[in-house]
């Protein structure tokens, strides 16, 4: 895949479509209601110092933990959202992410925030603001999955340690667009070398044993993975 064609893909998709469209709404609702430059400003640059937490914690507490596949009503969402994505990283209908799970997380995280530092126009910056990033990771996961080599130290170097969290090691290498918080908690691993291999890496722990107690992810898979015991 060319430079051009990944650009194309990425670029027409209607995800990322919905998230220029969120982020000029927001930009143009903020811009409407600010009455002074600085609430916009600090709503925006504290999302964007915040962000690679909320994204080092989401995935690996939630989108890693082991407790939505346990409830009938959870279940489906873990399905979607990260266990069908690692069962096939290959599989291009579960790249990006589904909209009905990041929009409200994204309101839950950089509403209040910006509505603490600056009103309605803060709270409007910073979903703006958290629209444009979230672009930015989607971008950054399709680097890394996509058939696609980048010319960027930075992109090889991340499509490489988000390669080994596919196929070597689930549990390090959880940062997307950044490894600082992997490296702060220890999570961080270079090479495939430095950490032995995971029995679960497809299956994220839901083993045979597992889907007997919690059968609800299996009944919903076609063809489920049974790696592990």
């Amino acid at each position: 895949m060319s430079l051009t064609d990944f650009l194309k893909a990425f670029f027409t998709h209607p995800t990322v479509l919905a998230y220029w469209l969120m982020a000029a709404i927001g930009g143009g609702l903020a811009i409407h209601w600010a009455e002074a430059v600085w609430p916009p400003v600090v709503a925006t640059t504290l999302i964007g110092l915040l962000y690679p937490l909320a994204e080092y914690g989401l995935h690996r507490y939630v989108l890693h933990g082991r407790f939505l596949y346990k409830v009938p009503l959870t279940a489906s969402l873990w399905k979607r959202i990260h266990f069908d994505h690692h069962r096939d990283p290959h599989d291009l209908r579960v790249l990006f992410g589904a909209l009905y799970t990041t929009v409200p997380t994204l309101a839950l995280v950089a509403l209040p925030i910006g509505w603490t530092v600056g009103g309605r126009a803060g709270a409007a910056a910073a979903f703006a603001a958290g629209s444009l990033i979230i672009c930015f990771y989607e971008f950054c996961h399709c680097v890394q999955h996509l058939h696609y080599m980048p010319k960027s130290p930075f992109l090889q170097r991340i499509k490489r340690l988000h390669l080994a969290h596919h196929f070597h090691n689930e549990t390090g290498n959880y940062g997307i667009t950044s490894s600082i918080w992997d490296r702060v908690f220890r999570t961080l691993y270079e090479e495939a070398k430095d950490i032995p291999r995971s029995s679960t890496v497809f299956n994220l722990g839901y083993t045979r044993a597992e889907a007997e107690r919690y059968p609800w992810v299996t009944e919903l898979s076609k063809s489920p993975r049974g790696d592990g015991d």
